[in-house]
C-alpha cells in the first residue's frame, strides 16, 4: 500500500476514490520520577512513535476494507494531554491506483 501526504502519485493515476479513512491510537505515557528532562523527552518520544505506527496499521485496515491499494493527503495528528495520555489521529482518502 502507497501512503502519501500529497494528493497524488508520481506515476500512477487515481482510477478511484474509495473514501476517507482514519486510524486513531491512545496510549497512557508511563511517567516515572526523574529529574532528567533529557530522559523523560526519550520517553515521549518513544510512546509517540509506537502509537504513531499502531495508527497507521489501523489506518491501512480502514482502507484495506475499501479494497484501496493507497492514501493520499495523510494528515497526522498528534496529541500529548495534560493527564500524559498520547493520541494519534491519522486521516487521509483511500483510492484505488493504476501504473501510467
Amino acid at each position: 500500500m502507497i501512503l502519501t501526504t500529497t494528493n497524488s502519485i508520481d506515476g500512477f493515476s487515481i482510477a478511484e476514490y474509495r473514501g476517507i479513512v482514519s486510524g486513531t491510537a491512545v496510549n497512557m505515557q508511563k511517567m516515572k520520577m526523574t529529574f532528567n528532562m533529557q530522559k523523560y523527552y526519550a520517553g515521549i518520544s518513544e510512546s509517540v512513535s509506537e502509537i504513531k505506527d499502531q495508527a497507521f496499521e489501523q489506518l491501512k485496515a480502514n482502507a484495506e476494507k475499501l479494497n484501496a491499494n493507497a492514501i493520499v493527503g495523510i494528515n497526522v495528528d498528534i496529541e500529548l494531554t495534560t493527564s500524559n495520555y498520547v493520541i494519534v489521529t491519522i486521516t487521509g482518502t483511500a483510492v484505488s491506483i493504476i501504473k501510467r
